[in-house]
């Protein structure tokens, strides 16, 4: 019956996560996002969701399935974005966060994300402690991967410049880095761990 709405052009109201359909009929538009299987096109906000024929001769006959908000928003996180999250709750295998940026663009609404254990970083994904790599209140630099199950997206850190970019140490202290997976509070000379950002100097980024 969906299908059949949608051939006829009426509009439905879809939310975050909630299939649109399958990619072998759909080419994903704004508002929408093709799942890390291949195979199906779902919705990355909430609005009414809109289709749009193949243009007249082309050799791609799918049509193009957009999302179009239903009230003003701000920018939404998509699989392949650059986020700024803060970290709310960290637990044994993840880490809670409150998304905050898309890029450069702060978000109007509510978006949770999780880092897990096995996205942290790239290497010796066996040995991360999460607690030694995240604490309550970090702001992180993360990727995201896609929205998970539970309206939550998952997010990585396991790229160089990934990881946190600004931390308070216990005694109060905004952190320094002083390696990949250590920073120092300014007014104590305590170390504490983390999975550390490395954001390369100037001279030393280079166009590939």
């Amino acid at each position: 019956m969906a299908a059949m709405r949608m051939e006829q052009g009426e509009a439905d109201l879809v939310t975050p996560g909630e299939k649109l359909g399958d990619a072998t009929v759909l080419i994903a538009g704004k508002g929408a996002y093709l799942s890390p299987n291949g195979r199906t096109i779902h919705a990355s906000l909430t609005g009414l969701r809109v289709l749009t024929p193949p243009p007249s001769g082309s050799s791609d006959q799918r049509s193009i399935v957009d999302v179009v908000g239903h009230r003003s928003h701000g920018p939404v996180p998509e699989p392949g974005s650059i986020v700024v999250v803060r970290v709310t709750k960290v637990m044994a295998r993840m880490a809670s966060a409150d998304i905050m940026c898309v890029g450069s663009k702060a978000v109007k609404e509510k978006f949770t994300g999780i880092i897990r254990q096995q996205d942290v970083r790239a290497t010796e994904i066996d040995k991360v402690d999460m607690y030694l790599s995240f604490r309550p209140g970090d702001i992180v630099r993360a990727l995201v991967l896609s929205l998970g199950d539970a309206r939550a997206y998952h997010l990585s850190t396991a790229r160089n410049e990934l990881g946190v970019i600004s931390a308070q140490s216990i005694s109060g202290g905004v952190m320094v880095p002083i390696s990949w997976t250590e920073m120092q509070c300014p007014l104590t000379g305590q170390i504490e761990h983390r999975k550390v950002a490395k954001v390369p100097p100037k001279s030393e980024v280079k166009d590939e």
